[in-house]
């Protein structure tokens, strides 16, 4: 048996990077943080979907770990028995059920169910006649050409997607309750680039640019929670520089919340703006009043024709992959519970959550472990 083993839902190792298909699904924090420790990134600092999976591959070939895979499994249940020192996990697999012992639990599935994304009951949404897509659940064969196209969101999904869509649409329509703050970067990493013209080791490389990382985020967020005000004006300013002159930016990209009170989202090359200066992107800021059979109508009273409609509105949360545990046959109440470093559990043994880092990747936060 291996000596460790990682339990999965899907059919394939990646989580998030399988299942997400949505034109231009990325990472927004940079893949050196992303990476394992122990494997160089040497791809471009914010990757797409196939590059992550492609490097979690060669992870799994490079160390010969696909022994320790075990795929399309469901765990419902873990229990921990004390006079044995060890948890018994339960679940399913396809229609069979089945169990492992293991010493050491290590709960690192995310926060979200994988089954289907968030999607708010808005009245009328029944009456819509056209394509409502989640982009959790995006399909393969989706044709966008031509179509008038709603993404509702204002989140990095919607800064991702909308680039990504506009140009086969005949239009495409953001429809935000209320702005988000963005950020504008190239995505490229030119200290790993100048670093490589003097032949230093990736792994070096791979190093140097994570603590960099690491030490400009932390920086960043300390100066946006110090000075918020100035914060807000530099990056609403950055926005503006991007857009046509006359642009409502305050209504459209003036959040009403100050950075770091929610995530700052990347805009990698400025392609959203650069979609919105083109015209073939609109943004409506607004609240939806009711679905019609062909579009919305906002509170404003603007009515906005529709064929498809994306709802990138987020996740269904998932705390602790919805396991139930018990501890010598006694359910588990975590409200009962104090953590420590927000990892372990008082009275649970030998189990770990790995959530977060709030504003870093979480791979960083399972290294501590």
């Amino acid at each position: 048996a291996p000596r460790f083993a990682v339990v999965d839902t899907h059919e394939s190792f990646g989580g998030t990077w399988l299942i997400h298909k949505y034109p231009g699904v990325r990472t927004d924090t940079e893949a050196y943080t992303l990476g394992f420790s122990f494997k160089p990134w040497v791809g471009a600092p914010y990757a797409d979907a196939s590059a992550i999976q492609q490097y979690i591959g060669e992870t799994i070939d490079e160390f010969q770990l696909t022994d320790n895979f075990f795929f399309n499994r469901q765990i419902t249940d873990a229990s921990w028995d004390a006079a044995a020192s060890c948890w018994t996990v339960r679940g399913k697999h396809g229609t069979e059920e089945f169990s492992l012992t293991t010493k050491f639990l290590w709960m690192c599935h995310g926060y979200y169910r994988h089954e289907a994304g968030y999607t708010p009951e808005w009245p009328g949404f029944a009456s819509f006649q056209g394509q409502v897509i989640h982009p959790q659940n995006w399909p393969t064969d989706i044709d966008l050409a031509g179509k008038r196209v709603v993404v509702i969101g204002s989140g990095a999904t919607m800064a991702t997607l909308v680039p990504n869509i506009a140009d086969e649409c005949a239009h495409v329509t953001v429809l935000q309750r209320s702005p988000t703050f963005f950020f504008q970067s190239p995505n490229v990493e030119p200290l790993a680039d100048q670093l490589r013209q003097y032949d230093t080791p990736e792994e070096w490389i791979h190093e140097i640019v994570r603590r960099k990382s690491v030490a400009e985020m932390q920086s960043l967020v300390q100066i946006q929670q110090l000075h918020p005000e100035i914060s807000k004006s530099t990056l609403i300013g950055m926005v503006a520089k991007q857009l046509p002159e006359g642009y409502d930016v305050e209504r459209h990209f003036t959040p009403r919340h100050l950075p770091q009170d929610q995530r700052v989202c990347r805009i990698l090359n400025g392609d959203l703006f650069t979609k919105i200066s083109e015209g073939k992107v609109s943004m409506v800021t607004d609240e939806i009043k009711t679905f019609t059979a062909d579009g919305i109508e906002t509170l404003d009273g603007v009515t906005i024709p529709a064929d498809v409609v994306i709802t990138a509105t987020g996740f269904n949360l998932s705390v602790l992959g919805d396991v139930n545990f018990s501890v010598d046959g006694e359910d588990v109440n975590f409200a009962n519970s104090v953590t420590y470093r927000g990892m372990l559990f008082t009275n649970l043994p030998n189990l770990a959550w790995t959530f977060g880092a709030l504003r870093l990747s979480w791979t960083m936060r399972a290294d501590l472990v």
